[in-house]
């Protein structure tokens, strides 16, 4: 995200690497055209609009928004951009393994195997592996295979579907904490092969563990009858008000609002205090996991106060906005219009402004971007959003989740600044 890219010695994959070797260089430094910067994101929301169309509008092609298996498809693709990104960082290993000024080429490759990867990762790993021969609820034919209430293809494609959703927002929340909090640590002194794959085996070991607390139980509630045996009632249940793991969802998603703050709009500051030598400690890792946590739960917090203050307390079987379940998947949404603002602002507005007094700075952005996150809420529940996405007008209709179109967003933002390497909108020294 707002760390800059990684070069390696000439051999990446068997020399010790130092602090030094990993030092990089803006990919530009000419002077930011906030115009282009603008005509750039109206190009961006053209081409999501297109995929949208395409893939996502119930009315059109594909019709992949039912709306958990579309959402399930775009958790994973985005998954697995920040997985080839931030933690495997096949990007930066490309620019150093081929010295050439070519971002269009390597954009175009890894945004294959980054669809190769969702395709793959979905259909393949969770479908046809874990879900056959482990968890029965990763798979469609494993639900309906197994007969009983909710077992019909749809309603089994969309369980299954929920289920996935659940695990790589685990894995969006840890790959990206651990980015920010533990970066290279504790394998800096290593080689490219031992920090990167050892950094993903840990990143999965949490992801399941976290996966299995705050999602698994709800999962295995979602049939009739509930799988008792092999998950308890969610804990959260007494806490929350409901045992749906929006709940969950929610917080995470309100927690990682402060991760991409912290690290695109804050520059990795103030946690940058606990490195060493310039290098991530276990201390900084800890410090951010539970202080961004910490801001997590207050951030939904203050949310929920917001919603009853607007639609009155909720209450168990509420509908829609009454319902405790809705509210926390809705601050769940309103963070992730959050994040979206984020990359936007950083990628295409060079974070303006950007002024001396650096915590004067940062507070600044902040507060563009929530304003800008607002803006973005108020465009997806306009009218506006009717022609673009064929949403129904109004809060918590049925099957409604804007999450997917936000993720949509985001991921396109993504391919553009980490695999083409901002390309049109920035280039690099050789090219200028």
């Amino acid at each position: 995200m707002g760390r800059k890219g990684i070069s390696y010695t000439k051999d990446p994959f068997f020399p010790k690497q130092r602090k030094e070797d990993f030092m990089t260089e803006e990919r530009s430094d000419f002077k930011f055209n906030y115009f282009f910067g603008l005509v750039n994101i109206v190009a961006v929301f053209l081409i999501v609009w297109l995929l949208w169309y395409i893939f996502m509008n119930p009315n059109t092609v594909m019709k992949l928004y039912t709306p958990m298996y579309g959402f399930s498809l775009i958790v994973v693709f985005l998954s697995g951009i920040i997985l080839m990104a931030k933690v495997l960082e096949w990007p930066a290993l490309y620019n150093r393994l081929y010295q050439k000024d070519n971002p269009i080429a390597k954009g175009i490759l890894l945004t294959i195997i980054a669809f190769l990867l969702m395709f793959g990762l979905n259909y393949i790993v969770f479908w046809g592996f874990i879900g056959k021969f482990g968890v029965a609820y990763f798979s469609p034919d494993s639900i309906v295979a197994s007969g009983g209430i909710g077992a019909e293809p749809f309603v089994a494609r969309e369980n299954a579907a929920t289920a996935i959703v659940y695990f790589f927002t685990a894995f969006l929340w840890m790959a990206l904490f651990w980015d920010l909090g533990f970066g290279r640590w504790p394998w800096q002194n290593n080689t490219y092969g031992v920090q990167v794959w050892s950094r993903l085996f840990a990143i999965l070991f949490f992801v399941v563990l976290f996966y299995i607390l705050l999602f698994h139980s709800h999962v295995c509630y979602l049939f009739y009858p509930a799988q008792d045996k092999a998950a308890v009632t969610p804990w959260w249940e007494e806490l929350a008000g409901t045992g749906s793991a929006f709940f969950s969802l929610g917080l995470i998603l309100c927690t990682l609002v402060w991760i991409v703050f912290s690290d695109l709009l804050w520059e990795g500051k103030p946690w940058d205090r606990c490195e060493v030598a310039g290098e991530s400690t276990f201390g900084k890792g800890f410090v951010v996991f539970f202080s961004t946590l910490t801001l997590g739960i207050v951030l939904i917090s203050i949310l929920l106060q917001i919603f009853n203050y607007v639609w009155m307390e909720p209450f168990v079987g509420g509908q829609y906005t009454d319902g405790p379940d809705w509210r926390f998947i809705h601050a769940g949404e309103i963070a992730g219009f959050f994040i979206l603002a984020a990359f936007i602002w950083k990628n295409y507005f060079n974070n303006f402004p950007n002024l001396n007094r650096f915590w004067l700075t940062a507070l600044i952005r902040s507060i563009i971007v929530v304003v800008l996150g607002m803006l973005i809420y108020w465009f997806y529940y306009s009218p506006l959003a009717t022609f673009f996405l064929a949403k129904v007008e109004g809060f918590a209709q049925p099957g409604d989740t804007p999450l997917v179109w936000a993720l949509l967003f985001l991921s396109v933002i993504l391919i553009q600044n980490e695999f083409f390497d901002g390309w049109p909108l920035k280039r690099n020294r050789q090219a200028d």
